[in-house]
């Protein structure tokens, strides 16, 4: 193989070795062995003083010219790789504007005719050709998939420190060479044209200006590369043209033709073999799904723990499900004119809860008027003949281990509750209630913690369970 040429579009690299190509050039890609490309098309928006719901607006020249260059670079890299050529693709930030399609509405006559541009969504994605349907998120948690990615093990040997994902592969068969440790989300791959050899490749970002890789020479406009950019440059480029060496060494295999696959070519070794795995991999997937089920199954069995750290709907789920496993028949309450958090009743009463987590400070007063409120508005309705006791539940410096937890209603807040009728429980005091009774089914105790929550004003004391199933010393709050 002779010397291989390298073109880098939309990338700065220290190295003579790499010919540069700016993202808004219509230069052709078919004269170069290796291309390197990162879509950013900030070029376009930068500028831009428009705004639509909170992303760049772009006028019909700069769309015109953002979607123009698009479809370039779009077409030159499906034509690379159909020609035999190594495209290597960085995945960069989503880069997401509003594009003019061309097309107006008017309404209006006269002096009040007025004009709208319809406008569409547009990323810097669009010049990519394959379906990848990239979301954003950001990690640097990478590792090698298990299959199909031996082609890219030296480069990133190299270059694994350097990268960062940010984009995940959403698409359906994704042929991911990439993968995040958690999850095995796909962050690269690798698309193969079988009949030219060619190949784009998709990679995780890398940061190609670090600091100190420019310097200021006195008495020059221009920066200079200092040696650890060229350095890096030097690095990239061979690992670069590793990776085309072996994409290109993989096909020198000839790929085995499906009519030699055919049963009357077969060995019997080979049909006893895949019998067996044929069992294998049915064992392998019935494993697979007992194994989601039973960690869905444990999710589920866990959620109630929400009532010792969350807040917001979680809390809320967590509290309703907490009162249906003491009894009482619990639903969020929603029409046209209301909206509580939970209404919640049993053969002892009716009640009407609202829920409050606090990451470091107590349950103050505020939350008291909101459920005050509610209960008035309850009692308009025209099914409803009486009150309904209102009921805190509060979850206070919820992020702090809960025997290490301050009082968890403030003083005040606890004087217009039992003025107001009112019942306040802190829902870790609920959970030890709760988890007793899904240890231990036991209707004395749930009845008893029902005529609790209908029966108390002020701070609420539930039944205590049994010593054996009170949680750990180290989990009970100093003041229980």
């Amino acid at each position: 193989m002779g010397e291989r040429s390298i073109i880098a579009v939309g990338i700065s690299l220290a190295s003579d070795d790499v010919e540069y190509c700016d993202f808004d050039s219509n230069d052709s890609l078919l004269d170069w062995d290796v291309v390197l490309f990162r879509p950013d098309i900030s070029q376009y928006y930068s500028y831009s003083g428009d705004y639509y719901q909170g992303k760049p607006s772009l006028g019909d020249t700069a769309s015109f010219g953002l979607k123009e260059r698009c479809e370039h670079w779009r077409r030159e890299i499906k034509d690379a790789v159909e020609g035999g050529k190594t495209v290597i693709v960085f995945l960069p930030d989503i880069q997401e504007v509003w594009v003019d399609t061309g097309r107006r509405e008017h309404s209006g006559t006269g002096r009040s005719r007025q004009t709208t541009r319809i406008v569409e969504p547009y990323n810097n994605y669009k010049t990519i050709p394959a379906d990848i349907k990239p979301i954003g998120t950001k990690g640097s948690a990478i590792k090698l998939a298990a299959r199909g990615a031996e082609c890219l093990a030296s480069y990133w040997n190299e270059f694994e420190g350097h990268s960062q994902y940010k984009v995940v592969l959403g698409a359906d068969k994704v042929p991911a060479s990439l993968i995040t440790r958690n999850g095995d989300k796909p962050v690269g791959a690798i698309y193969k044209d079988r009949a030219s050899g060619g190949a784009l490749v998709l990679v995780p970002d890398v940061q190609f200006i670090q600091e100190g890789f420019v310097q200021k020479v006195e008495g020059e406009e221009e920066d200079e590369w200092t040696e650890a950019a060229k350095s890096f440059a030097c690095r990239l480029v061979g690992a670069v043209f590793g990776l085309d060496k072996a994409l290109h060494a993989a096909d020198e295999v000839t790929a085995e033709p499906s009519w030699a696959k055919a049963a009357d070519y077969a060995l019997q070794v080979e049909s006893e073999l895949n019998e067996r795995l044929l069992l294998a991999e049915t064992t392998l997937e019935n494993a697979r799904k007992a194994k989601e089920q039973l960690l869905e199954e444990l999710k589920a069995s866990g959620s109630l723990r929400a009532l010792l750290y969350e807040k917001g709907k979680p809390l809320e789920n967590a509290i309703i499900e907490g009162l249906k496993t003491l009894g009482f028949v619990a639903e969020p309450f929603v029409d046209a004119n209301s909206e509580f958090d939970v209404v919640f009743e049993s053969p002892e009463g009716r009640l009407i809860g609202e829920a409050e987590g606090k990451d470091n400070k107590a349950i103050s007063i505020e939350k008291l008027r909101q459920l005050a409120m509610n209960i008035h508005e309850d009692l308009q309705r025209e099914e409803v003949t009486s009150p309904a006791k209102g009921v805190l539940f509060g979850n206070p410096f919820r992020l702090i281990p809960v025997a290490e937890r301050a009082t968890p209603f403030t003083e005040k807040c606890l004087r217009s509750a039992e003025s107001s009728s009112i019942g306040l429980l802190a829902t870790y005091d609920l959970y030890l209630a709760v988890r007793h009774l899904k240890n231990t089914p036991d209707s004395d105790y749930a009845k008893r913690c029902r005529v609790a929550l209908v029966t108390g004003v002020g701070s609420v004391s539930l039944p205590r369970p049994p010593a054996a199933e009170r949680l750990p010393a180290e989990a009970v709050r100093s003041d229980a």
